[in-house]
């Protein structure tokens, strides 16, 4: 399946300041591993070393965010947009 991802500003030295690029994948695993396959290194900006989404950055598939979903077995249809967004804080 065909997706669209939406990289945010901060990783978007691993895409060449492109804000949107295309992935293959029938999950959001599948996904995030082609996704780094075309630009190394921008998985683990997303997962953290025991292969779980960090804490700090939020993943929606369409309009459902993955931690409410299946994880990151949520299921990629062909053309949806997978969007990954960091968390911020502030006061």
């Amino acid at each position: 399946m065909s997706v669209s991802v939406r990289v945010p500003t901060i990783l978007r030295t691993y895409t060449k300041d492109a804000a949107q690029v295309s992935a293959e994948g029938a999950t959001l695993k599948d996904v995030l591993a082609d996704l780094d396959a075309n630009h190394p290194g921008i998985r683990a900006r997303i997962l953290d070393d025991s292969g779980k989404i960090r804490r700090f950055v939020n993943v929606y598939v369409g309009d459902e965010d993955v931690r409410f979903a299946d994880g990151l077995d949520t299921e990629t249809r062909d053309g949806v947009e997978v969007s990954i967004i960091p968390a911020v804080a502030g006061g």
